[in-house]
Parts: C-alpha cells; structure tokens; sequence
C-alpha cells in the first residue's frame, strides 16, 4: 500500500473554501484597557470549590493579562501568600479582604468587599 493517499497529521481538514488563511488573530477578543477609576472591583473570600480553603476572590477588571500579571505580583507581595491570574479574576491565597482592599484604593481602583 502507498501513503500517498493519506493526508498529513498537520492539516486535517477535508475541504476549506478560502484556502489556509490563519485568522487567529482576528478571532481573539480585545479587552478595552479601562483606567482604574472606572473600574468597579469586588474584592471577596471564599471557600466554595477549594476543599475547605479560603482564598480572597477579586473580580470585575477590564485591564490586559499584562496589567493584571503586575497588579497579581504586588498584591501577593503585600499580602505575604500565593495566589493565581484565571480568566481577568485574581486569587489570593487567604482572607485579605481589608488589607486588598486598601491596596487597590490607593492604586485608584474603586473597590468593593462582596458577600459576607
């Protein structure tokens, strides 16, 4: 048997109409990089989905990865734990509210603390 035949791993598409077009870059989405001050920040500690440990949730930027990595670092910093970048949602690790919630309104944030 030949392998002529066979089509290459790399592209398996049977048809494509406008030939190989990568649009990749037209599909991301662009996030408007809003300043601090209109943004409406909600700083928040939970528990649910994480075996019992608390990690303080903050939600509500409209900035880049980029800004969002730098801000991660200086809170993590500041508040002496760990903590993670997931889908423009900051967590630190522990119950930081207050001490977050300071931080962002120095750096000209409007901030919230949600829930109980």
């Amino acid at each position: 048997m030949s392998s002529q035949g066979k089509s290459s791993k790399k592209d398996s598409a049977v048809y494509r109409e406008f030939g190989n077009v990568d649009n990749s870059a037209a599909l991301e989405r662009s996030v408007p990089e809003l300043p601090p001050q209109q943004q409406n920040i909600r700083v928040q500690a939970t528990r649910s989905g994480r075996k019992g440990k608390t990690v303080t949730v903050i939600t509500g930027f409209q900035s880049k990865p980029e800004t969002l990595t730098k801000l991660l670092k200086d809170l993590k910093a500041k508040c002496g734990s760990g903590g993670t970048l997931k889908d423009n949602t900051l967590e630190i690790q522990g119950d930081h509210k207050q001490k977050i919630l300071q931080v962002l309104t120095e750096l000209g944030y409007k901030a919230k603390i949600s829930g109980g």
